[in-house]
């Protein structure tokens, strides 16, 4: 990747709108949901809350504790290099954006572990084709920070896949 010009701080900016946008839906749904509470929207489409201690898909979730400061950790070395890459390819937008969304994510979902030990999840997708994966055809719950980094990884993989044809 080669370094092309541009300025590190859109990019900083919409990771932090990112983690601003995710802390907020979290401290709506922690102060007024218990855990385990749940809202229909539509058919397809519940607001709950959920506290998951693991990584995605709740890996490691009954761990035993360490995975918290564990996943903090990763979280905060990945900001750490995000940071370091961004300012080495601001100019190159797609991929500067896909690490934005990621670097948001990740930090909303580190805040997240070290206030409470455990990441609140809310946006619960269920779909009937889906039972043979998931219990009674319900996605694991997950929040804005995961809708960032999975957005985020998209488009990195998107920007790789343009830079190899462009080669």
């Amino acid at each position: 990747m080669a370094k092309t010009k541009g300025s590190l701080w859109p990019w900083l900016g919409l990771a932090a709108a990112i983690l601003l946008l995710d802390q907020f839906t979290k401290t709506l749904i922690v102060g007024n949901y218990q855990l385990g509470d749940s809202t229909y929207v539509t058919s397809f489409f519940n607001v709950v809350r959920v506290h998951n201690t693991g990584a995605a898909f709740s890996f490691l979730a009954s761990a035993g504790g360490w995975q918290r400061w564990f996943f903090t950790g990763i979280g905060v070395a990945a900001a750490v290099f995000i940071v370091w890459m961004l300012r080495s390819h601001p100019g190159q937008k797609l991929f500067a954006f896909a690490l934005a969304c990621i670097l948001g994510g990740a930090i909303g979902n580190v805040v997240d572990r070290v206030l409470h030990g455990y990441v609140v999840d809310f946006f619960d997708f269920h779909w009937s084709f889906l039972s043979g994966l998931f219990p009674g055809g319900h996605f694991p719950a997950f929040n804005v920070a995961d809708a960032g980094i999975t957005i985020g990884a998209i488009a990195l993989i998107l920007d790789e896949i343009l830079r190899v044809k462009r080669s």
